[in-house]
């Protein structure tokens, strides 16, 4: 992780009956020396503000948050600041401090409504079904549409980043980084502190920590190990001009100008058939017969397969980067 800056930003914070944070939307953020509290700018959120509980028993409160981004997050204010940083593209995956962040986020029920308390969910809909149908006398009340139970919403309800395309909405996270001439396709998945640093097309899972470089494809089904659940703390990263074949999968680095077959998945302990005078090896400086993939992780021009005679998993050296489909990336 590199070192991070400050941000900052007036933010609008939904809280619900008993004062939790339920979320917090920040139209603008910035990554500068903040204002001193005589110089901070207004709000500007006008009529957003709601100091009163609505039907679903949130206020609407303006918060302004400053954030240190190499230390701990200190509230769920923090951890929203951070996250649309992500999304707006003024930091990158990996360069700030995001330990404990599901600490200090609570479960939401995210809906076409808003962000509702999840405990007494059942009843606020009652309640607000009721409130529409009684100030929309004759016109046909929207129910309540649940899209999702979880601590951290979709990514396009608070942030639209420009020269993107995304087919499902629900499939990438606030805290995604999308660069321009990313397409995410319907079964693509981009996680939090995740995402792409170029021209991508993503039909595969992106999970937390991961970066793409610019011209690589991530194939239909494919998977990179993040470090959320049960991993370690090497954090994986595919360079440019690299492709992640149909349901692949990579617990390692891959460098710049490589290709994992489709269906093959390649850990730091799979054991790959090298040849100690193949092309490969001697591109590599090291002249073994057998080596393990975390011993080649992130290393350039290399090709993954598996022979289909044998089922050895083999590397051979690649001299070229892939050729994009520049229509299907153009934004």
């Amino acid at each position: 992780m590199t070192a991070a800056a400050t941000g900052w930003g007036w933010g609008l914070a939904s809280l619900d009956a008993q004062g939790r944070t339920l979320d917090v939307w920040y139209p603008k953020a910035e990554i500068s020396t903040p204002p001193s509290p005589e110089n901070r700018p207004a709000h500007g959120l006008g009529d957003l503000v709601q100091d009163q509980p609505d039907a679903r028993g949130v206020r609407r409160q303006p918060v302004f948050t400053v954030s240190d981004l190499d230390k701990p997050i200190k509230d769920a204010a923090d951890a929203y600041l951070r996250l649309h940083l992500l999304s707006m593209r003024l930091t990158k995956p990996n360069s700030m401090n995001l330990d404990g962040i599901f600490e200090k986020l609570t479960n939401v029920v995210w809906t076409n409504y808003g962000p509702f308390a999840p405990e007494d969910f059942t009843l606020r809909k009652t309640d607000l079904l009721g409130t529409a149908a009684r100030s929309m006398p004759g016109i046909p009340v929207t129910d309540v549409t649940v899209l999702a139970i979880d601590k951290l919403p979709r990514m396009v309800d608070y942030v639209v980043p420009s020269g993107v395309r995304i087919g499902n909405a629900d499939r990438v996270r606030l805290g995604a980084y999308l660069s321009p001439g990313t397409t995410v396709m319907h079964e693509g998945f981009v996680n939090f502190n995740a995402g792409t640093l170029g021209t991508s097309m993503v039909e595969g899972r992106i999970s937390q920590g991961v970066v793409v470089g610019d011209g690589s494809d991530i194939g239909g089904g494919a998977s990179i190990m993040g470090t959320l659940s049960g991993g370690g703390k090497h954090r994986v990263s595919i360079g440019e001009h690299s492709l992640l074949g149909a349901n692949a999968g990579i617990g390692i680095s891959l460098g710049d100008n490589c290709v994992v077959e489709a269906g093959l998945y390649v850990t730091a302990g799979t054991k790959i058939t090298l040849g100690a005078e193949s092309e490969a090896s001697k591109f590599l400086g090291i002249r073994k017969d057998t080596v393990k993939g975390s011993e080649i992780s992130g290393r350039d021009h290399l090709l993954f397969i598996r022979n289909s005679q044998t089922g050895q998993v083999q590397v051979r050296l690649r001299t070229k980067g892939i050729e994009l489909n520049d229509s299907l990336h153009a934004n």
